[in-house]
């Protein structure tokens, strides 16, 4: 589904990162972890082609990232940004059917199919109660509950996702992961970022840790999440343990425990 070989990236002139290299087939999840700075929206940027590569290359659907169109491009992938801040005063509804945009006309409106994937996206991420709200007046987590739901809506078969649970509750954010396993097990490949491990112990197959430059580790999450690796990327001791049970995938439960400093 995406693939990155030997990806620089950056901004103008400015290497923020280099090396980075990954491939995702269909129904995987990867997960980015890595510190404020560590290049994480510069590197998705890049993977969507709104910003340059500054070396390497992407391929989507084994096809190099240059040879799609955007339109083309936007019926495969759909993305989430980190945050959006909502100028017009349009309802929750309507910011979701914009996601359909890709599938119409230029001058096109929206048919009874397209209204149809908006209410079941809504109804996905549990907003549709939200529907007719203005989208300016809505909280910032429910804003972003709604981009995803504008996602869902393309009906893509790639999802970046750009911190997609930062600005949300426990439960919501429990919501979202739930609702980036039930995709991956309909064979849609999903990338997504985060400052909690713990979610790519929950949800991924693969975690990208990326630093400051690149890439430190690429792997599933078991074998490169280790207390070792995250003292390299945020500078703190953390003990990851195995839990009681397993997932529900099957595989060991693990979490982080921070250690605090009291002097």
């Amino acid at each position: 589904m995406l693939a990155a070989h030997d990806l620089g990236y950056g901004y103008g002139r400015r290497v923020i990162g280099s090396g980075v290299e990954f491939s995702l087939a269909r129904g995987e999840v990867l997960c980015v972890l890595g510190p404020n700075g560590g290049g994480k929206t510069t590197l998705f940027r890049t993977l969507l082609g709104l910003l340059p590569r500054l070396g390497g290359r992407i391929e989507v659907c084994g096809e190099a990232l240059e040879r799609w169109s955007r339109n083309a491009l936007a019926r495969r992938v759909g993305y989430v940004p980190q945050q959006h801040a909502g100028y017009f005063s349009f309802s929750v509804r309507d910011i979701v059917l914009m996601g359909r945009t890709a599938h119409m006309g230029l001058f096109a409106t929206p048919a009874a199919a397209d209204h149809a994937a908006a209410v079941r996206a809504l109804a996905t991420l549990g907003i549709e109660h939200l529907a007719e709200q203005s989208y300016t007046r809505i909280s910032g987590g429910e804003r972003q509950l709604a981009l995803i739901a504008r996602a869902l809506a393309q009906g893509p078969q790639l999802l970046i996702m750009d911190e997609p649970t930062a600005s949300l509750d426990f439960g919501n954010q429990l919501r979202v992961l739930e609702q980036l396993a039930r995709l991956a097990g309909q064979g849609i490949g999903i990338v997504f970022s985060t400052h909690d491990p713990d979610q790519a112990f929950q949800c991924a197959d693969l975690a990208l840790l990326l630093a400051p430059g690149g890439m430190l580790r690429l792997g599933p999450p078991d074998q490169v999440i280790t207390a070792a690796t995250l003292r390299q990327l945020y500078g703190v001791e953390v003990t990851v343990v195995e839990l009681e049970g397993t997932a529900t995938d099957g595989r060991a439960a693990r979490a982080c425990l921070p250690s605090f400093r009291t002097h």
